[in-house]
């Protein structure tokens, strides 16, 4: 392993956790103006990344995937605590809490392909390609960090729409399910985790991944894959 692949694998953990984190704040800050004050009172609120490291999700799952060279790198942070009991209307504010993350991953993976493809228009794809030195070493460094930075946001919204608990779509699907199908949706929460598992290891999310990466191959573009080929 190079200097320039431990370089990509380190700034990949950074643009990871940049987006974990942020989708965390995203719902805490929501549920803070719905009036749920539990994240502000545990400091969840904050963009401080050592607010949200969890020892498993954040460490070494990541790790993990990066030594079994994984095609894939993905985690989680700490989840931020949220009382739906502060909520005039608990079901449609955990609906909302349940948006903002996603939402928040949507608006950060959109506004960073405009930065990114803005940028894009000083370099040529030859320059991105062949240009050497220091220089060209952070040109590369810069868009590899901002379009991994796009891949995780992506990643981060259209997994985290999976309607199985503890992920954000079962929170959505809940709101507009009857009372009863509330009831099956509370009751998976304890199995929800292993029920995920289960089908990612049966290959039940093949074509959602296959989906993801036709999303963020369109969002960054092949100027800006040129420019992580490196």
């Amino acid at each position: 392993m190079n200097a320039t692949q431990i370089l990509d694998i380190i700034l990949s953990l950074i643009a990871v956790f940049a987006a974990i984190v942020l989708h965390e704040v995203a719902h805490g800050y929501v549920a803070y103006r719905l009036g749920d004050p539990t994240a502000k009172a545990h400091g969840r609120l904050s963009l401080n990344p050592l607010a949200h490291v969890d020892l498993i999700g954040t460490i070494l799952v990541p790790i993990f995937l990066v030594v079994v060279h994984s095609p894939f790198l993905i985690g989680w942070a700490k989840p931020v605590p949220i009382n739906p009991g502060y909520f005039r209307n608990p079901f449609k504010g955990m609906l909302y809490v349940a948006l903002a993350g996603p939402g928040m991953n949507i608006l950060l993976a959109l506004s960073t392909v405009v930065v990114g493809r803005v940028a894009l228009l000083a370099f040529s794809p030859t320059y991105l390609l062949y240009a050497a030195g220091f220089g060209a070493n952070l040109v590369h460094a810069i868009f590899f960090l901002l379009g991994m930075f796009v891949v995780y946001n992506v990643i981060l919204a259209v997994f985290n729409m999976i309607p199985i608990p503890p992920l954000d779509g079962s929170r959505i699907l809940t709101y507009f399910l009857p009372p009863e199908g509330r009831r099956i949706m509370l009751g998976m929460e304890r199995y929800g985790f292993i029920i995920l598992i289960a089908i990612i290891y049966l290959g039940g999310l093949r074509g959602l991944f296959g989906a993801m990466n036709g999303i963020w191959n369109s969002l960054l573009g092949s100027h800006w894959l040129i420019a992580l080929m490196r």
